[in-house]
């Protein structure tokens, strides 16, 4: 939190590459770097230079040549933190780096702590809290969906959102508290009924946030999708297929998978998490009972379940039976039927079986066949129209819980308007939605230890 000093970290990954890049930042960062650096333009000083230029030129330390580098020169206040910003490009070579950062340190430097240059820029104001949380997301977003909800947030989606809902709910709050100063003269400067709709307004944008939550966070973790059936219908040759790796043991024995296993993928931009289940059935095996009790336990917390089926005649027995008993324990899961082993019948047997049950999928897993079916009808299942569609999407667990608490507070300012309460009791919960709100943004005091925490999940560096 100490910003009168001068920072230093790797900006780009450790280890050996092409070029490695070392990150100054503070005050003094350019008279610092000014001092060991040696333009291969005469004469030319680093603090003479425009912002947002690029020079050649040497760092020599005691008149030894450390490395012939390019030095970026960014000054304040147009910068990434806010601060005088030095960013050294040199060699990749470990030695190199740390003989580089070795010799800032020991002349006016400190080692940044994680985040810390992503931290002043939110202090000094270059961006809002969403948006510095929203860069640790685009750093580690790893499919196309995550990357997009990250870009969106860093561009202020969530901050836009509310606003101008904010400001308003600000003035309004601020007519009533002129309304307690003058209680005694029995005034009202609040329009109660633009009041009300405002309550409204916030309360439904509050909620559509809200509930956009569970699939953001899906999407910036992996949308878990649990494979579920009988023993040998073919899961564990089904996640091993899609993952194209030998996840899975694959055994004729029934009940070899015993224990969930899951892997990701990332199918046309949107990653899945696929978890291979041990195969339902009625057992006395103590160890495979506690496998299906995990296995229902996955689907349970699982957003997809994929159902695998037997086509052959003679498992059709109690086919449709055991469909309609997997729907029924999970209603509220999306479910894919899907018949593997579909090379074991006749095109024929095929046909009917397709008759008999809504939207099945055949393939087989085994000849890599139907595959891309399976596939497309994941991502279909996938809302991606409010990605599409660049709509605000919640995928922070501190925004999430930040709105339910703001959601409580208005929803009891609205019983406060509706039950005509005093004044001056629901605008205490005015204050505490504001409030709320503005821990989201950071634009209320943020505790120091909330900070520290957001920060110290980032990459030093950054």
């Amino acid at each position: 939190m100490i910003q009168n000093d001068t920072i230093i970290a790797l900006a780009t990954p450790s280890g050996v590459g092409a070029i490695s890049v070392i990150r100054l930042s503070g005050e003094k960062s350019i008279e610092i770097v000014d001092a060991f650096f040696q333009s291969v333009k005469k004469g030319k000083i680093l603090g003479n230079q425009k912002s947002h230029s690029i020079h050649l030129g040497h760092i020599i330390s005691n008149d030894v040549l450390l490395d012939e580098v390019l030095v970026s020169v960014f000054k304040n206040p147009n910068s990434y933190t806010g601060e005088n910003i030095i960013e050294i490009s040199c060699h990749g070579s470990v030695f190199i780096q740390q003989e580089i950062i070795q010799l800032f340190l020991k002349n006016g430097c400190r080692m940044a702590d994680n985040g810390e240059f992503t931290m002043r820029a939110f202090l000094n104001g270059k961006m809002d809290l969403s948006q510095a949380e929203a860069v640790a997301d685009v750093i580690a977003s790893n499919s196309a969906a995550s990357h997009q909800m990250a870009i969106q947030q860093m561009r202020g989606g969530i901050t836009n959102e509310l606003k101008e809902l904010r400001t308003q709910l600000l003035d309004f709050a601020a007519l009533i508290e002129l309304e307690l100063d003058f209680s005694g003269e029995d005034v009202e400067f609040a329009d109660r009924t633009k009041f009300k709709e405002l309550v409204a307004q916030i309360t439904s944008v509050l909620k559509r946030l809200i509930d956009s939550f569970a699939f953001g966070n899906a999407m910036k973790n992996g949308i878990p999708v649990a494979i579920i059936g009988e023993p040998n219908v073919g899961k564990s040759t089904l996640l091993n297929t899609l993952l194209n790796e030998e996840k899975a043991i694959v055994s004729e024995i029934a009940g070899t998978t015993r224990d969930a296993i899951e892997d990701e993928l990332i199918i046309n931009g949107v990653a899945f998490r696929f978890i291979d289940t041990a195969g339902i059935r009625e057992t006395e095996d103590i160890v495979e009972s506690i496998g299906i009790k995990k296995a229902y336990e996955k689907a349970e917390n699982a957003q997809l379940i994929i159902f695998i089926i037997d086509p052959r005649e003679e498992k059709r027995k109690k086919r449709k039976e055991e469909i309609l008993l997997i729907q029924n324990r999970f209603p509220n899961k999306r479910l894919l039927v899907v018949a593997n082993k579909i090379d074991l019948i006749s095109s024929e047997e095929a046909a009917v079986l397709k008759n008999e049950i809504e939207n099945l999928i055949p393939l087989s897993a085994k000849n890599k066949t139907g595959i891309d079916i399976l596939t497309n009808e994941l991502t279909s299942l996938v809302n991606t129209g409010a990605l599409s569609n660049n709509e605000t999407i919640v995928s922070n667990s501190r925004h999430f819980e930040a709105l339910n608490n703001a959601l409580v507070a208005i929803t009891s300012v609205q019983q406060g308007i509706d039950l005509e309460i005093s004044t001056d009791l629901f605008s205490i919960d005015i204050r505490e939605c504001l409030r709320h709100l503005g821990n989201i943004t950071g634009e209320y005091d943020v505790d120091k230890d909330i900070l520290g925490h957001i920060f110290s999940n980032f990459c030093i560096g950054k």
